[in-house]
């Protein structure tokens, strides 16, 4: 294909028409693209935006992950905190809701106060001054790419490997990072329903952010069921919270000391993977991690003191609001979870208004499920399976949540979430 790079500038700039760029763009969904193609194109929609420049001192230390999303992902808001308390510097640009999969931009801004907009300068000041900010992707950032996601939208071109790849690395090279970690999730609550998809996805951006300097490691990830117990935005916020302060739940905390070790180990603050996988655990008992967090909060324009009580916390975050109503959607028999449908999950979350169909909806920070147990808990029949908060919404619209729990005479087994790493 000719003259990647300047097509590339002309959408940015806007001298290409739409019609013209959808074309350009479905030549891409339908026949992809060669590797060099790919890496031109991936480094032509960094160009097309301001790009950090880090001082030496700090350039080694510039990390990030990046996850396809999922249901319950709230893996960024524990390890961004977790890798600055530990040396890194994480200049993390994370999206919002969209459908059935969570965002990271929605979850922090259910801290009444709290900013993810920010420019180039100021996000770099704070990772200088505090060692990491979580914001949202800014005008300056990666403009040709802003453009090109609308119109995939707008045209069905969203599932192409090339384009999602060179969609993600493009932001993640304008951050100026050295390491970057892709969390590609596969399953029934995933955007890469099987195993195959989400490799071919995986190594497709590892070896085009390699190609342009960045060390990268892969992990493909169950999202059969969520993460953690909580979904929905300001819930997520208390499960983070908890998971900062060494009380969170098992399959969260592997991911972040997993994700957060492999980090640390390739810009040398680590021996190895398992030496940075303690250490990051070591911050989340330890206090470092949380001070961290709160050091973000306050640098962003939330008040930390709301994080002062689980009283307090619950009030601020809406979670104690007279208007929000609470249901138990309750266990039909006795035995074994042996399943919970993480796409089931989100579907009812998305219709309580904890999601957004459209990237200019309104969400609602409060809704949304909290369970109750997990995969491999034993539960009696009555026994609560989950809670909903709700404003009203429809009572069998939250029971039909009810069969995306598999209930099994016999224990099961729980494996990690982690399927493959490379």
């Amino acid at each position: 294909m000719d003259g990647i790079r300047e097509i590339i500038g002309r959408i940015a700039d806007g001298r290409m028409g739409d019609d013209e760029a959808t074309e350009f763009l479905r030549v891409v969904f339908d026949d992809g693209l060669a590797q060099d193609e790919l890496v031109e194109m991936t480094l032509a929609m960094r160009d097309s935006g301001t790009k950090i420049d880090w001082i030496d001192d700090i350039a080694r230390r510039v990390v990030d992950k990046h996850s396809t999303g999922g249901v319950g992902d709230k893996v960024s808001i524990s390890l961004a905190p977790a890798l600055a308390a530990c040396g890194a510097a994480v200049p993390m640009i994370s999206g919002r809701a969209l459908g059935h999969t969570g965002g990271t931009l929605d979850k922090l801004e259910s801290i009444p106060g709290f900013d993810t907009e920010m420019t180039f300068l100021e996000l770099k000041n704070q990772v200088i001054e505090i060692g990491l900010a979580i914001v949202g992707q800014n005008q300056d950032l990666v403009p040709a790419d802003r453009r090109m996601y609308a119109l995939r939208d707008l045209t069905g071109l969203i599932a192409s490997v090339p384009l999602i790849t060179s969609s993600i690395i493009s932001k993640k090279a304008a951050e100026g990072i050295t390491s970057l970690v892709l969390d590609v999730k596969t399953g029934k609550g995933a955007f890469m329903q099987s195993q195959d998809q989400a490799e071919t996805l995986a190594r497709s951006m590892k070896k085009i952010a390699e190609s342009i300097g960045i060390t990268t490691t892969c992990l493909v990830t169950s999202m059969d069921h969520p993460i953690g117990y909580a979904v929905g935005n300001s819930l997520e916020i208390i499960e983070s919270v908890e998971t900062l302060c060494g009380r969170g739940p098992a399959d969260l905390e592997e991911l972040v000391c997993i994700q957060g070790g492999v980090l640390l180990g390739s810009i040398g603050l680590a021996e190895d993977n398992e030496h940075g996988a303690v250490m990051i655990q070591d911050s989340l008992y330890d206090g470092t991690a949380y001070s961290k967090f709160l050091q973000m909060v306050s640098a962003q324009g939330g008040n930390p003191e709301i994080f002062s009580s689980d009283h307090s916390l619950m009030q601020a975050l809406g979670i104690l609001d007279e208007d929000l109503l609470s249901f138990e959607i309750k266990a039909e028999q006795s035995g074994w979870v042996r399943d919970i449908d993480a796409m089931l999950v989100a579907e009812l979350c998305l219709g309580l208004g904890a999601g957004r169909s459209e990237i200019e909806g309104h969400i609602d920070h409060s809704v949304g499920l909290l369970l109750n147990v997990s995969v491999g808990s034993p539960i009696m029949r009555g026994q609560s399976l989950a809670t909903v908060y709700h404003r009203g919404f429809d009572e069998k619209g939250m029971l039909a949540v009810r069969k995306g729990f598999q209930i099994s005479e016999d224990e099961p087994d729980v494996a990690s979430r982690i399927l493959e790493m490379f």
